[in-house]
């Protein structure tokens, strides 16, 4: 198999022998970053072969390093392999490919497309071929012992009322591609029969004590208008505003993952990473406002009047906006996480309310907009 070129040697703490070899996809991805340190806490006998596109080799060595100035424990047991989900046996040599999943024991599949606006080609290309490519390969791995696979709550499409964790396919559309291929993808996990474990997360914030974040997407847009329209002053309202949006902050997801990740009993479950007792829009646009000190008056605008106020590109690029965002502040979805709440319980991790966070992820928007343009890493 093609592995990048090392680094000069540093000096780090050494570590236990490893007994098992994760094949981990979607690094240094924000999340993937940040997971895999916990996750060596947590798998102490354990070797992380993460798989990269040559493009992005010379940032995953950068964060590789920091990594191990950062957490000690992860000295040594990270490897890179270059390849490419969207390749068959993921772009690596026969050869190669097969001696790594000869020694393969688990994977964690996060590489996917994370943008509402995404085109259907590439959803297609780099969500479900991708994940179908991932499948295929551990397959073909005698000693796998589970697949853990991040998919999204959106796989919920147009689907109204409660959405389960045992609920897929209930005849939903989708308010976009990023929804459809998200779908496909997790199809394709469950029709794979692999040992797996999924998790589907709700929109993903800031971490709830610091507020950092890798980009200001989702629920900041509407941080992002509300910071630049004058108060007092008129602010828009979709629909009625009473339909929940469901966010969750990023370190809630990172340890929910972690532990049901290295727990046996997760195999074979399906996980809602949600919050139970949501926000609605509204009660969210409040919230910012009061956080940067502003009041407004808000006029409600029917779904389709907002499409077509933010239809042309001047007004999405103003407020920074794609109109693909608006199907989310008025849609009547509530996501049920018995399953989810029931398990995390026994180690202690629960969602943190929005009222508790929200003052943290609007001190770091103001400390950093402008200046964090990240996209996707495709």
């Amino acid at each position: 198999m093609k592995r990048a070129p090392k680094a000069p040697a540093k000096s780090h703490p050494k570590h236990v022998e490893s007994s098992e070899t994760i094949l981990f996809t979607g690094f240094p991805g924000f999340i993937g970053a940040r997971l895999i340190p916990r996750l060596l806490e947590l798998r102490p006998h354990t070797t992380f072969v993460c798989l990269v596109q040559e493009k992005f080799v010379e940032q995953a060595k950068t964060s590789i390093d920091e990594l191990a100035e950062q957490h000690p424990q992860t000295a040594g047991r990270l490897e890179l392999v270059i390849g490419d989900i969207t390749a068959p046996g993921l772009g690596m040599g026969e050869t190669d490919a097969k001696a790594l999943q000869k020694k393969l024991t688990g994977c964690y599949h996060l590489a996917a497309v994370y943008d509402l606006a995404v085109a259907r080609e590439v959803g297609l290309r780099i969500n479900v071929e991708g994940t179908r490519y991932v499948v295929e390969f551990l397959a073909e791995a005698k000693h796998l012992k589970r697949l853990d696979y991040i998919s999204t709550a959106y796989v919920s499409g147009t689907a109204v009322g409660v959405y389960r964790e045992t609920d897929l396919d209930v005849g939903q559309r989708f308010k976009n591609f990023y929804e459809e291929t998200k779908f496909l993808a997790e199809v394709a996990v469950k029709e794979s029969g692999l040992p797996s474990a999924i998790y589907r997360p709700g929109i993903v914030v800031g971490d709830s004590k610091t507020g950092v974040t890798a980009k200001f997407d989702g629920p900041y847009f509407s941080l992002n208008a509300i910071r630049n329209l004058p108060s007092p002053g008129v602010f828009m309202k979709v629909g009625s505003g009473e339909n929940p949006v469901n966010l969750v902050p990023v370190d809630f997801v990172l340890e929910a993952i972690a532990r049901l990740s290295t727990w046996d009993g997760a195999v074979g479950k399906t996980y809602n990473l949600t919050d139970p007792d949501p926000c609605s829009a509204f009660e969210i646009e409040e919230y910012f406002a009061r956080a940067l000190g502003k009041s407004f008056v808000y006029l409600p605008v029917p779904l389709p009047i907002a499409k077509l106020i933010f239809a042309p590109k001047q007004v999405q690029s103003i407020f920074g906006m794609p109109s693909q965002t608006l199907d989310y502040f008025d849609h009547p979805c509530r996501y049920d996480a018995s399953v989810a709440t029931t398990d995390l319980a026994q180690f202690g991790v629960v969602c943190p309310p929005f009222a508790d966070y929200v003052q943290a992820l609007v001190a770091f928007y103001m400390q950093k907009v402008g200046s964090i343009t990240r996209g996707a890493m495709i």
